[in-house]
């Protein structure tokens, strides 16, 4: 319980200021609110290392939330900025290769700096690696423009707090219960509807909204951001889905679980690198249906072939997918965006994906739970987890059908506009 608020104050804080902070990149420099937020996301780490309290810790995840929130943010933007554009899509195959080697080192890493020093150790290590990154930044990022600043008067501070009471309340709605949706879920999405027509209402008479509305008449930009949150959705099932499946259903004891599990944050490591070039050689609008194509039939090899060599098969087709997607649609969504929109585009893009892992946790663990039917998961039969399995991916693999339905339909809306 501990370790599920300290990490909910993390995560509630990126999914509810992402936006805003990239739009405040947008507005006072991107490159002075990029090495802020290094800056506190290296002092949070130490502040957390060395809470006292739960409620310290707290604090204290939330700021280095913050940190990582302006991170994210901004960090996508730069590459439109400073990436000729022949090569973004290696570049954003590059940032898919290191988030992949940070997850696959995170677990391994973190327990045996959990068993040399304790758990501050997870937290304290990060100060070092803080500085130098910093330090980086602060050499290589080009300096702000002039241009990037003259905004800065017209913060939309009435729709980053409409938008952030929506992102809690959603976010509260998806986690609370862990699945099984009661009275307060329902209360909490009922208020993320009205805060969500509130925020449209508000940004729609903001002289320099948060959010341009007229973005979501994009119809490139409102299908990237719709795929995003799909994929993301079934990534997390992976996640959620896989421990169970392993551990119940083929019966491997936690050291197996934990390095079948790592096989997939490895082939994406290998992968994303490789799916950034094929993005700058053969266009990222069809890249990101190859990617897709790819990831269906993952999902569909994931209810249909048993055992773990089915298991590992299956997601050395899903994961290469994922990279292939990501590179190509980040890239489709920031070759294009103007300069003074990069931050917020960026944080939009990053806020799909977010609101796409949170869902996933709630809507495909509790898709699991119900085929699985049993009342405690942790204690199913193996053949009932292997059917929850099966269900959950087979759900998995429509998702994924429909945000190829959207890809397509998108690609030939380009082609028609572009014969060439």
């Amino acid at each position: 319980m501990t370790s599920l608020r300290h990490n909910m104050a993390y995560l509630l804080t990126i999914t509810i200021l992402i936006v805003s902070v990239g739009r405040l990149g947008d507005t006072t420099g991107r490159r002075r609110l990029l090495l802020i937020g290094i800056l506190l996301f290296t002092l949070a780490c130490i502040l957390c290392g060395l809470a006292p309290t739960l409620w310290t810790l707290i604090a204290a995840r939330a700021l280095q939330g913050l940190g990582a929130a302006i991170m994210m943010a901004l960090t996508m933007a730069f590459v439109g900025e400073t990436v000729p554009r022949a090569r973004i899509g290696s570049a954003m195959g590059l940032l898919g290769t290191m988030s992949a080697i940070g997850t696959a080192l995170g677990p391994s890493l973190g327990g045996a700096l959990i068993t040399g020093f304790g758990w501050p150790a997870i937290f304290l290590v990060n100060a070092p690696l803080g500085v130098l990154t910093f330090a980086l930044a602060y050499r290589n990022l080009p300096a702000d423009s002039s241009g990037e600043k003259t905004d800065r008067a017209g913060f939309d501070i009435a729709g980053t707090l409409l938008l952030a009471l929506t992102l809690s309340a959603y976010a509260l709605a998806m986690t609370i219960g862990h699945g099984r949706f009661g009275p307060l879920n329902v209360a909490l999405l009922l208020a993320a509807a009205v805060g969500t027509g509130l925020f449209v209402f508000v940004e729609a008479r903001t002289a320099s909204p948060l959010i341009r509305l007229a973005a979501f008449r994009n119809p490139v930009m409102s299908a990237s951001l719709a795929m995003n949150a799909l994929v993301s959705t079934v990534m997390m099932a992976t996640l959620v889905v896989a421990p169970f499946y392993l551990s119940r259903a083929l019966g491997l004891d936690q050291a197996l679980v934990g390095i079948v599990m790592s096989i997939g944050p490895v082939i994406s490591t290998l992968s994303g690198v490789p799916a950034g070039r094929l993005v700058d050689r053969l266009g990222a609008p069809f890249v990101i249906i190859v990617g897709l194509a790819a990831m269906a039939a993952g999902s569909i090899a994931l209810t249909v072939f048993p055992g773990i060599a089915g298991y590992v098969a299956a997601i050395a087709i899903l994961t290469p997918g994922y990279q292939l997607f990501q590179a190509a649609n980040n890239t489709t969504v920031m070759m294009d965006v103007r300069p003074q929109q990069r931050g917020v585009i960026s944080g939009m893009l990053n806020l799909s994906r977010n609101l796409g892992l949170i869902t996933g946790a709630s809507v495909m663990g509790a898709v699991f739970a119900l085929a699985s039917a049993a009342s405690d998961i942790a204690m199913a039969r193996p053949e009932a987890v292997a059917s929850g399995m099966r269900t959950t991916f087979a759900v998995a693999a429509a998702l994924i059908a429909a945000a190829l339905a959207i890809a397509a339909q998108t690609y030939r809306r380009r082609r028609a506009a572009d014969p060439r």
